[in-house]
């Protein structure tokens, strides 16, 4: 798997996946004047044949990017698999400690 990060242009993940067959996963970064929108434009529009997952502009893109990679290698290892799930119910305990923040504020 390659996971590839770039901004401005951002041509690195639609390269690396022509030259090879394993998943690329591409993360555009926040650069320039347009803050990453040209990046994105650039690694989500692939030409047929050039596959190239995206997820979203700078630090979260990247995060997602890590989970997505994870995701995809628990598909043959069940010890991963449970440690996402693990992972994901830690995530929705802090949502649901915030919510219950916010609403004691109000």
């Amino acid at each position: 798997m390659i996971i590839a990060a770039a901004g401005l242009a951002a041509h690195l993940a639609g390269a690396a996946a022509s030259r090879s067959l394993l998943p690329v996963i591409g993360i555009p970064l926040a650069a320039g004047t347009l803050g990453g929108l040209d990046a994105l434009l650039s690694t989500v529009q692939m030409p047929p044949g050039v596959p190239v997952a995206t997820v979203g502009v700078g630090e979260h893109g990247a995060v997602n990017a890590a989970l997505l990679a994870a995701r995809i290698l628990a598909l043959w290892d069940p010890g991963l698999r449970e440690r996402l799930a693990e992972h994901r119910e830690g995530q929705r305990a802090k949502v649901l400690e915030a919510d219950a923040g916010i609403v004691r504020e109000m």
